[in-house]
């Protein structure tokens, strides 16, 4: 982890990153290796890293998010990721699991099939790793720490960037473009990875069409599509075919929006889609490139478009039912200084909640609590249902602070060693509905249905044969999905909003998996250089 210069934005300033390089380097693997990275901390600043994605059978201690599994690794520390890729392959990546560090601390994983293994789908000419990312020009530490005081939301990116770079719409930044360059009649394979912070976000080529492969480390059977939206966490696999009129295309990420009153970045980022033989000039910049801000439908088509390449192994005979009701919170001004601490909607604090209690993160992680027996650090009463249920999506409480506040905890949800577990995710209207990206560490689950409105087990249809089997879900605004998953990995395992200004307003919840029985049960002892 070291700090690095870079100049952007006509502005020069240091950023933190792994071994100078932003994005940070790509770690390229095949199914079934067996991964070894040792994490020297050179920064000022505490970090992890957490393998997006990767499964970290039976090494929970791996898994990264600082206070749940591990304590960071301090300045001048260093601490070893051990993990291995058992059965999975694909487009994965990594990230810092530390305050905002993430904003530049992150890179693609790449797993390969395993050798002689082919894709199946036609293999491209050529693959392209491209990261959609926010760039803010100030100390993202920093930063966190003064958003979380105030009581209310974050000022917006300074820009989009892809693989790093803004592109010719933002000032200073005509040069810093990212372009790949192509042949006619070709068909290339794109690794896109949501990388983004606070935002989601729209991403397409202009004229041509995009046909999703694969999404989240997992084949799908080929959809093709004018465009995709990746939130934070995401990743899509999408070939493309380079059989437009020799010119420069542009390829362009911009905002989705889909909560109301909420400023954001709305400068399109553009990198280059270029061919062999067009000229310099020749930009190519047709209007109707990316979806409005708010286009919810545009969002459902590709989600309705996803269907697991083979047939899952779905769990059938569901033991454990949870519903957790997922949104925003505004709770009553607590402080003596309410001007500086205060700003949420009405003089209120901005907090997010699941089940209405925004989880509070320890300073003990909670992994080594649970290993340890040792108590005082976390409670096992995260409710598996809400409190109450009401008309969720139009009929949540809306004059904030009054009845909109949340409860305070560290709350775990503890489940049996092999439970069959259907969860429903469901949005609220409290200040606002909203797409939250919500991810699970340590499983990929099918998301075996969605829907807008309130989730009513009497209507809602699910997809028990072929569904999408993902690592992060895009919760529909004002909708919910159902997701299923076995409970066969024993540790602490958090599932949060990816949207990190919800997760630190406490849009999070601790689910902690019971061993089984044996070795290949139960989890092992903690590595013997864990961060102090």
């Amino acid at each position: 982890v070291q700090l690095l210069e870079v100049n952007k934005l006509c502005n020069t300033r240091n950023i933190v990153t792994i071994n100078q390089n932003y994005p940070g380097p790509v770690v390229y693997a095949q199914e079934d290796d067996r991964v070894i990275v040792k994490l020297t901390n050179e920064s000022p600043y505490n970090a992890t890293i957490h393998w997006h994605g990767v499964r970290q059978i039976l090494s929970c201690w791996s898994d990264g998010p600082s206070y749940i599994t591990q304590c960071p690794v301090q300045p001048g520390q260093s601490f070893t990721y051990n993990f291995t890729l058992a059965g999975q392959k694909g487009t994965l990546f990594w990230h810092a699991h530390f305050s905002w560090l993430r904003a530049t601390v992150y890179g693609a994983l790449i797993v390969y099939p395993k050798t002689a293994v082919p894709y199946p789908f036609i293999h491209p000419y050529e693959e392209h790793i491209v990261i959609l990312g926010e760039y803010w020009q100030q100390d993202l530490i920093q930063l966190e720490k003064t958003v979380m005081a105030s009581g209310t939301a974050a000022p917006i990116a300074d820009a989009y960037t892809i693989n790093g770079h803004p592109g010719p719409k933002y000032n200073c930044s005509a040069n810093d473009v990212y372009k790949i360059d192509v042949l006619p009649g070709k068909t290339y394979m794109l690794r896109l990875v949501g990388a983004l912070l606070n935002m989601e976000s729209f991403f397409s080529i202009a004229n041509h069409k995009l046909t999703i492969v694969e999404a989240d480390g997992e084949y799908t059977k080929p959809f093709t599509t004018n465009q995709v939206m990746l939130g934070p966490g995401q990743t899509l696999n999408v070939l493309v075919t380079a059989d437009q009129k020799i010119g420069r295309y542009s390829m362009a990420m911009g905002p989705y929006m889909s909560a109301q009153h909420v400023a954001f970045q709305n400068i399109t980022s553009i990198a280059y889609f270029q061919y062999l033989g067009a000229t310099q000039n020749s930009v190519v910049l047709p209007a109707s490139l990316l979806p409005r801000f708010n286009d919810n439908l545009a969002v459902k088509t590709v989600m309705d478009g996803l269907k697991s390449l083979e047939i899952g192994n779905v769990p059938k005979e569901i033991d454990t039912n949870l519903f957790f009701t997922i949104g925003m919170n505004v709770n009553k001004c607590g402080s003596r200084t309410p001007k500086q601490n205060c700003q949420g909607v009405n003089g209120g604090v901005m907090a997010a909640s699941m089940n209405n209690n925004s989880f509070i993160r320890p300073d003990t992680p909670i992994l080594q609590a649970y290993y340890d027996h040792s108590n005082g650090h976390f409670t096992e009463d995260f409710p598996g249902t809400p409190l109450k249920f009401y008309d969720f999506v139009n009929g949540a409480p809306n004059s904030p602070p009054n009845n909109t506040g949340s409860t305070y905890g560290t709350r775990a949800k503890v489940l049996e060693y092999g439970s069959q577990v259907q969860l429903i995710l469901q949005d609220t209207g409290t200040v606002t509905t909203e797409n939250h990206p919500i991810h699970l560490h340590g499983y990929s689950f099918y998301v075996v249905g969605y829907g807008s409105g309130n989730y009513d087990p009497q209507t809602a249809s699910f997809n028990l044969v072929d569904p999408p089997y993902m690592n992060t879900i895009g919760v529909p605004v004002g909708g919910w999905a159902a997701i299923r998953f076995v409970a066969d990995n024993p540790g602490v395992w958090i599932m949060h909003c990816h949207l990190e200004l919800h997760f630190d307003w406490g849009l999070s919840v601790v689910f902690i998996v019971k061993d089984g029985q044996g070795p290949m049960e139960t989890l092992p002892h903690p590595p013997p250089d864990m961060p102090r």
